[in-house]
């Protein structure tokens, strides 16, 4: 009887831990995370909100951002949070105010980085000591990132208030999205984390007033950079850097959607349409940001003789896999055009599949094509809304090829 007693009450007590560790929740509200790259933290913000019906969402926040995860699981003192349409997941044990645990890519074998947050903390860096005078790090600044001994020219914009700062850089390939950040001890950092990237940039200002800096991405990459304020600092134009090869008007390619059909342009669909042709991949953030301004665009033109095709080229080269990604990134969209499976995300191999191309310089790159078939320009790049007026600018120099074609092509069908 005693026996069966002991028993029991073990069972009961079991029973109240197991209920009890089922009852861990995710508190709502502001955190702040940090990831650890390379000895350094970068940290980042999120917001943690729930509803009985829909559970939990969290929103990334990077200055005006706020980028929605929707697939949150908490099993027993656990939170597993899918990132958005990557392949990417952070997992973490729940201890009250804080979440231990690691920022993972599935695609990229042993990438495990050590991840943390704190309920309640609202700012990005650290304060450090009290600052006499803060410099300025605003404006428009002539830079040129340093990678041994390679060099990338690039525009960095920086918008500060007090000691908070925003901004982004933008480069021939595409731009760095929403920084934000601080000027700590003299030193101005900034951060981003989308749930795939993570960039950590640091500068000082020198006497001269330019700019000193190191930029860090992921676990391994880091550059140097330097600044120089000047407000007509320009970038190569981007319709000069892809561009077919002699000989060549148009594109060709056979290509399967993500169930396996064949895709061609030669396809009725496409015949006598304008056609933009996107190339890209779901691990792309700038991808993302040029998908969020198709979708949406193609719905209200599509009727206009207007056909769009994503070009997805993945980090796998495996047919299942990259179609499960891109129908992922689909459905968290919303985009109704067509999409194919062209290849891997390696340049030169991706400029394999496209062999009337000089080369594939970035992604994204968008190709139009009237409807005659053949390539009217090719604009390497994308310049997101992170930049403010230079997607403005893509955006209006967007509609206006668009309608230039239809024009051109509607006045040869008279």
């Amino acid at each position: 009887m005693k026996r069966n007693s002991i028993v029991f009450f073990l069972i009961a007590l079991w029973a109240c831990q197991g209920e009890k560790e089922s009852m861990t929740s995710l508190r709502t509200g502001e955190w702040r995370a940090t990831i650890e790259i390379q000895n350094q933290l970068l940290p980042f913000n999120f917001e943690v909100t729930s509803d009985q019906e829909r559970g939990y969402d969290i929103y990334l926040r990077n200055a005006s951002e706020r980028l929605l995860l929707d697939e949150i699981s908490v099993v027993d003192d656990s939170v597993n949070i899918s990132l958005h349409i990557f392949d990417a997941n952070i997992k973490a044990r729940i201890l009250g105010d804080t979440l231990q645990g690691l920022f993972i890519k599935n695609y990229e074998k042993d990438y495990r980085i050590p991840f943390m947050a704190v309920y309640g903390q609202t700012y990005r860096f650290e304060k450090g000591r009290a600052q006499t005078e803060t410099p300025d790090f605003s404006g428009k600044y002539e830079v040129v990132f340093i990678d041994k001994g390679d060099t990338t020219d690039a525009i960095g914009i920086f918008n500060q208030q007090g000691d908070s700062v925003t901004g982004t850089f933008l480069t021939p390939t595409g731009d760095y999205r929403y920084l934000e950040g601080n000027v700590v001890n003299g030193m101005m950092h900034l951060s981003t984390f989308d749930g795939n990237h993570a960039y950590l940039f640091k500068a000082v200002k020198q006497t001269d007033g330019t700019l000193s800096g190191e930029y860090y991405s992921g676990k391994t990459h880091m550059e140097f950079w330097t600044g120089t304020k000047n407000e007509n600092a320009r970038l190569p134009d981007p319709e000069s850097l892809t561009y077919l090869k002699e000989g060549y008007e148009k594109i060709e390619f056979g290509f399967p959607d993500v169930a396996g059909k064949q895709i061609t342009l030669e396809d009725d669909k496409f015949k006598n349409k304008v056609v933009v042709l996107q190339l890209f991949g779901t691990w792309c953030p700038n991808c993302m940001d040029e998908t969020r301004f198709l979708a949406p665009w193609y719905d209200q033109n599509k009727d206009r003789g207007v056909e769009i095709i994503g070009l997805a080229y993945e980090r796998k080269d495996d047919f299942q896999y990259a179609s499960d990604r891109v129908r992922k990134m689909i459905s968290k969209l919303g985009v109704s055009y067509d999409f194919v499976i062209a290849g891997t995300n390696d340049k030169a191999k991706a400029s394999e599949t496209l062999p009337m191309l000089n080369k594939v310089v970035a992604f994204p790159t968008t190709i139009f094509i009237g409807r005659d078939g053949k390539v009217k320009k090719i604009h390497t790049g994308f310049s997101g809304p992170g930049t403010g007026p230079y997607y403005d600018e893509f955006v209006e120099d967007f509609n206006e090829t668009i309608n230039e074609l239809l024009s051109q092509n509607l006045t040869l069908n008279k």
